[in-house]
């Protein structure tokens, strides 16, 4: 699929002078921004529907942890006395 972009001058020099200073292509250095900022968003977005997800869930059944049931199960990560994760309750 070609695509033409039209960008401001001095958006256009920045970019010739980012990709000369890492010797790749201005053509490269836009593919490359426009891949992170997609990929960016669409992990925004999934963590957005998830969170709505978790929200009706909770709205549902009422089920959760406590910051600090959190917290605390965090705190023994990476110790000889890791915890499971603690159950949900209401």
């Amino acid at each position: 699929m070609a695509t033409s972009l039209k960008i401001e001058e001095a958006l256009k020099g920045r970019v010739q002078h980012l990709a000369s200073q890492r010797r790749r292509s201005p053509h490269w250095i836009m593919l490359e921004a426009i891949q992170q900022y997609v990929e960016r968003e669409e992990a925004r977005e999934s963590f957005k529907q998830e969170a709505l997800a978790s929200w009706a869930a909770y709205q549902e059944t009422g089920r959760h942890l406590t910051g600090q049931e959190v917290r605390t199960w965090l705190n023994t990560w990476g110790t000889e006395d890791e915890k499971a994760m603690p159950e949900c309750h209401t």
